[in-house]
């Protein structure tokens, strides 16, 4: 399989597994809701409480490990999840290498 190739295969999961585990999990309820009327299209403010982001990862947290485990040990299951995940993500943008973020050493 040539880089390219590889490449969009890693695309097309990649976007699975995002509507897999974030997409269509509690960020929907929130997107789902009525715009603040106080903060809506304002900048600085917080439109997610602390415990609605906890709720929100770990949701993603646990979909993405239980699709890495399927990888591993059962890819007929696992392609099946990808195919049901990429329903959602024909209309997506192709995904682009993100710019390296400088970090704190050791992070």
């Amino acid at each position: 399989m040539s880089i390219e190739s590889r490449r969009r295969e890693i695309a097309r999961e990649a976007k699975a597994i995002v509507a897999l585990a974030f997409r269509n999990g509690p960020i929907e309820d929130l997107h789902g809701g009525r715009p603040c009327p106080t903060c809506a299209g304002r900048g600085g403010f917080s439109r997610i409480t602390d415990d609605e982001i906890k709720a929100i990862i770990k949701h993603a947290v646990n979909h993405v490990y239980q699709l890495l485990v399927l990888r591993d040990e059962n890819p007929v299951e696992y392609e099946r999840k990808i195919q049901f995940g990429e329903r959602y993500t024909a209309k997506w943008d192709k995904p682009e290498m993100p710019r390296r973020r400088h970090h704190p050493a050791g992070l």
